[in-house]
């Protein structure tokens, strides 16, 4: 169902730009796409975008609001930047004030952030909310059941990013989400043709959060050197360790550098140990052309297997690093540039051109009914009459 004008969409993201995360691309990649399609979008997260990255997105920093300075929480196996208390409290609703919103998109809407904050204080507009959680035991789920059941139905349409994050909300909050993945703007994601020399080899992640399974990854490094002796590993993501000969950290990327960390690997790890909703660097991976070499985790293999059941990368059981050495063996064994190409090509099932529309048919869905033109006559009529009889 296409929209028959243009909406004022305010996007409220819980997590700070100041630590990227998949959240937070998410949310840029949709603003940057509903503002291509002609609306008009607000969004308010803690802290302040980079106006390069901004500008890659096709938006312009007038576009930001912060709800303020972030603070680290530990959450979902990881540490959240998030903002929370009275003078947020604040941001958050003279924004709703002044930005006269068609609909309140929320992003983790029962996260203590801005995002449920402006929950409580949206009043009449619509609101669409995003769960991206995909952890089956979250307490914070739980709680929220419990005591934000009223702010909870407040919500008039859930969007879930995966069947996984969709489990989580029909069992700790009582209701269903539609499914609607994570977006990628696929034609930013062109890989090169011919593989590298030496053999190289990427990790996306923070280098000391367990759940991304890096120590997997580097427990596995010296079979994978033995079989690949060209091979090198880079790892771009915050955080410090030492590193086996062959490794080299880079640090927290810009969303360019990723992008071209991306494009230019001849292989893409991702040796997560679970809690992913999603697998959206994998999506990328795939989108530029990298051989991926995933864990079997349900996220990366929905990501990974098409329509047609065909599997594009190699899997491997999770945290299991010979398991992990013998995927990267076969992903080398049988890269092709028709196997990349196949590959990209079935990611483009994730790019923003296909994912956008689905969440303009949810904008569609909560909006108040409208007038038609004989209504409006037949009220103006009727309003006539009654003036005249007094």
């Amino acid at each position: 169902m296409a929209l028959r004008r243009s909406l004022r969409i305010g996007l409220v993201c819980p997590y700070s730009w100041e630590s990227p995360g998949g959240v937070q691309n998410h949310v840029l990649g949709l603003a940057g796409w509903l503002t291509t399609a002609g609306h008009h979008v607000e969004v308010l997260a803690p802290g302040h975008p980079d106006p390069n990255t901004v500008a890659r997105y096709g938006l312009h920093v007038g576009q930001f609001h912060s709800a303020g300075r972030a603070v680290p929480v530990p959450y979902n196996g990881s540490v959240a930047r998030i903002n929370f208390g009275p003078r947020t409290n604040q941001r958050v609703r003279h924004w709703l004030e002044d930005a006269g919103l068609d609909v309140l998109h929320l992003h983790e809407p029962i996260t203590p952030s801005a995002a449920v904050l402006a929950l409580w204080s949206a009043g009449t507009v619509p609101v669409v909310a995003t769960f991206h959680t995909a952890t089956p035991r979250s307490r914070t789920m739980h709680l929220a059941r419990r005591v934000l059941h009223r702010s909870v139905a407040r919500i008039d349409a859930g969007i879930a990013v995966s069947e996984t994050a969709r489990r989580v909300v029909v069992d700790h909050l009582d209701r269903d989400a539609v499914i609607i993945p994570n977006g990628i703007r696929h034609d930013h994601l062109r890989g090169v043709e011919q593989p590298r020399t030496p053999l190289q080899m990427v990790y996306l992640g923070r280098l000391n959060e367990p759940r991304k399974g890096l120590d997997v990854l580097l427990r596995a490094w010296p079979e994978i050197r033995r079989r690949h002796p060209e091979a090198e590993l880079l790892l771009a993501g915050a955080g410090h360790r030492r590193l086996p000969d062959g490794c080299r950290a880079l640090g927290v990327v810009s969303d360019e550098a990723r992008t071209a960390l991306l494009t230019g690997t001849d292989l893409f790890i991702a040796p997560h140990r679970g809690r992913e909703s999603f697998g959206l660097v994998v999506a990328e991976a795939m989108a530029a052309g990298a051989r991926v070499v995933a864990a079997d985790i349900p996220a990366f293999v929905d990501v990974l297997t098409d329509e047609n059941g065909i599997r594009h990368g190699e899997l491997f059981a999770s945290g299991n690093p010979r398991a992990l050495a013998a995927a990267v063996s076969r992903a080398v064994d049988s890269a092709t540039t028709n196997g990349r190409a196949r590959a990209s090509e079935a990611a483009l099932r994730y790019d923003w051109g296909v994912v956008g529309p689905r969440v303009l048919e949810v904008y569609e869905q909560v909006q108040p009914p409208r007038e038609t033109a004989v209504e409006r006559r037949q009220t103006e009529s009727v309003a006539e009459i009654a003036t005249l009889a007094e």
